[in-house]
């Protein structure tokens, strides 16, 4: 059964239908005749924070075998087919959820949705140990690429299990760690997939320009048949205190290029008017460069060349305020980070300007409106809306709930949650390069001589 919704206020025009097939998948389509393009975006209800310990990265490794075949689909042929019809696609995996999307001339919807649908139904009978390997090999060297092998990789993992202490389902970042990489088994990956992608655990968007009623009917065809099943158990609770009650501090010292400050700060929980009202407050305060802190540590000390704050946003757990400064010639951290205190208490005080708050809404209303605005964003948020918040129709209202915050909000939210006792911090300091080895000297030198 399925309903369309009525056009509601500060949707800008657009609109969404709302459907479930009897296996439990839920189902949302947006018309746009503007192009002729249409977007498939399926999110699994599965993240890391489904992970238990001792098998972390798992959901991002299903990510990557979910593109090694399916029954009617060998080896690399999810790719060929979506790039030979003119498509584009990928995957992402979060603390929260696993999405797979393709944007396809519209007269090849139905090839998308095919193969979105065979792998749902039959991954596992394509599922080996030849691509669980093969995967198992590209994600570690995913996560030293990202990671281990690049200035201040591992700074998000470092904050982040930080923030969320040990124990709690965000304690660990999605890429997992290289000993779980290597302790994951076939059967485990088998268990996952029986557990976590059912047509009950997804939500599927379909955003371009469709028929709807012919879309409907290609759904039910290739998705109505796949089985219905439950085994998921709810993830765990990720409440923590709204405010971690004291600075947790970690220096760094690693080959990078320039000392660094970088802070996680717990701010509210996306989904709420309070993170809406985060999200302006660290958008005024470095979300560009006319915001306080580029202006205050970039142009007027000059003791950074880069400073920025934005807003990861969580729906399971606190969401976090990540802010990155990084500090110019011989400029110390501890300067920098006195700077940092006085601009957010000055801002607790104060509050933002009516030009600042002009200025961050618009900048916030407008990054809405791009994702919006193609049918890729629309279908991601979409789904994101239905399977966190249980309500696709929010996608079409977020601008204006950005833009009903006041300043006052803006003020208590930075004043309650922008503290030293509510952040964990990393400072770099930079070490020197690594000397070569006596022999690698001596063959250097006899390179040179020939």
């Amino acid at each position: 059964m399925g309903h369309t919704a009525t056009q509601q206020a500060g949707t800008g025009g657009l609109t969404a239908t709302e459907h479930r097939l009897a296996n439990g998948l839920r189902v949302v389509l947006s018309e746009d005749h503007l192009t002729p393009v249409a977007a498939v975006c399926l999110w699994y209800d599965v993240g890391s924070r489904h992970e238990v310990k001792g098998r972390t990265g798992l959901a991002h490794l299903f990510e990557h075998l979910m593109f090694q075949g399916s029954a009617q689909v060998k080896g690399n042929g999810h790719f060929e087919l979506v790039q030979g019809a003119g498509g584009s696609l990928n995957g992402t995996t979060s603390f929260e959820r696993t999405n797979y999307f393709e944007t396809m001339p519209a007269h090849q919807l139905e090839l998308a949705l095919w193969l979105e649908a065979d792998r749902m139904g039959s991954l596992l009978t394509a599922l080996d140990d030849e691509s669980m390997e093969n995967q198992r090999d590209v994600v570690k060297n995913e996560r030293r690429q990202r990671y281990d092998n690049v200035p201040y990789g591992t700074a998000f993992e470092r904050l982040t299990a930080m923030v969320f202490p040990d124990g709690h389902p965000y304690h660990h970042t999605p890429i997992g760690s290289m000993a779980d990489l290597d302790a994951a088994s076939l059967e485990d990956a088998r268990a996952f997939f029986r557990t976590y992608y059912a047509p009950g655990n997804a939500v599927l968007s379909v955003v371009g320009d469709i028929d709807p009623e012919q879309t409907l009917a290609w759904i039910e065809k290739y998705f109505g048949s796949i089985p219905a099943h439950d085994g998921k158990q709810p993830p765990r609770d990720g409440s923590l205190p709204d405010v971690i009650g004291e600075e947790l501090r970690q220096v760094v010292r690693e080959e990078v290029p320039a000392r660094a400050m970088m802070a996680a700060y717990r701010l509210p929980q996306d989904g709420s008017r309070e993170a809406d009202a985060a999200d302006l407050a660290v958008t005024v305060l470095g979300g560009g460069e006319s915001s306080r802190l580029h202006n205050r540590l970039v142009r007027h000390d000059r003791s950074a060349v880069a400073a920025g704050f934005g807003l990861l946003r969580l729906a399971g757990a606190p969401s976090l305020g990540w802010l990155d400064v990084k500090a110019s010639g011989g400029a110390e951290v501890a300067g920098i980070e006195a700077a940092v205190d006085e601009e957010l208490a000055r801002f607790a005080a104060e509050g933002p300007t009516p030009a600042e708050m002009e200025r961050a809404q618009a900048q916030l209303e407008r990054e809405w409106l791009d994702r919006l605005s193609t049918v890729s964003g629309r279908a991601d948020e979409l789904c994101r809306f239905a399977v966190l918040f249980g309500d696709p129709q929010l996608a079409l209202t977020a601008v204006q709930r950005v833009l009903d915050i006041t300043p006052e909000e803006v003020r208590q939210v930075a004043r309650a949650r922008l503290r030293p006792d509510n952040r964990a911090v990393l400072v770099y300091e930079p070490t020197e390069p690594a000397a070569p080895a006596a022999d690698e000297n001596a063959e250097a030198e006899e390179e040179t001589a020939k």
